[in-house]
């Protein structure tokens, strides 16, 4: 058997004012696995990325990874897109390659190619106020993508766009997964972004956050045409609404 990616055994976060954001998480996530956190704001879940980015530790638990990852290994998308406003897409996707000290010829070769692969061929020269909301983001993951991570870790990257931009976005964000064989960690209080993008979600109930139900979404990757409107997709939604319910209980 594969060992997991990473596994969490116990895991809690108090955080220095008292508050208890995590308690007891146990989970394992598989190389190549598109895992979704579903859950109400408050109960941990970007905290639960947090700890997975290295960006905070637990209080108490493991967080074991099979092989300990480097500083380029782990993609990271905010939920706002976060770009420097004076510098173009191919400047802020490059970012983190310049921060590595890479060569100016080569991190920029590479942040075009990132661009390319979200979309973004063409506006590699376009400033932050010339994109439109949906860009930005796009932006942002290429940026997450240019170190070809082995994870990429969403926290709400589209909960501000509208629908249509946000369905797109999802489609494309799974031609991506399918592309570059990365593991995802994608971060939601959408049931039905939950249901479409993942091949796994774990619902989490707050105070403090704890997995309450974990559900296998077992259609292909990325999905087929017309899943969005398919009888399947509403009874999936409807389990996971009917599994929030319950741990909100």
């Amino acid at each position: 058997m594969t060992p997991p990616l990473v596994t969490l055994a116990g895991i809690g976060k108090r955080f220095a004012n008292g508050t208890r954001a995590l308690a007891a998480v146990d989970l394992s996530i598989a190389t190549g696995e598109f895992l979704a956190i579903l859950g109400p704001s408050g109960c941990g879940k970007s905290t639960l990325l947090r700890l997975l980015a290295g960006l905070a530790q637990p209080s108490n638990g493991r967080l074991d990874w099979t092989t300990p990852p480097g500083p380029r290994d782990i993609g990271f998308v905010f939920q706002e897109a976060t770009l420097l406003p004076w510098a173009d897409a191919l400047t802020n996707a490059a970012l983190p390659l310049r921060l590595a000290g890479m060569p100016q010829p080569e991190r920029e070769a590479r942040a075009a190619t990132a661009l390319a692969a979200v979309g973004l061929a063409g506006f590699e020269r376009s400033l932050p106020r010339e994109l439109s909301g949906g860009m930005r983001m796009r932006v942002s993951i290429a940026r997450a993508m240019v170190t070809d991570p082995a994870v990429l870790l969403m926290d709400e990257p589209f909960a501000a766009l509208d629908e249509l931009t946000r369905h797109k976005l999802n489609d494309d964000l799974l031609a991506l997964y399918a592309r570059a064989g990365v593991t995802v960690v994608f971060v939601t209080h959408s049931v039905s972004e939950s249901v479409y993008l993942a091949s796994r979600l774990i619902i989490m109930a707050p105070r403090p956050g704890r997995i309450a139900r974990e559900l296998h979404i077992a259609s292909p990757l990325p999905r087929p045409e017309g899943f969005r409107t398919s009888v399947a997709y509403a009874e999936l939604c409807r389990d996971a609404s009917l599994a929030l319910a319950g741990a909100l209980s």
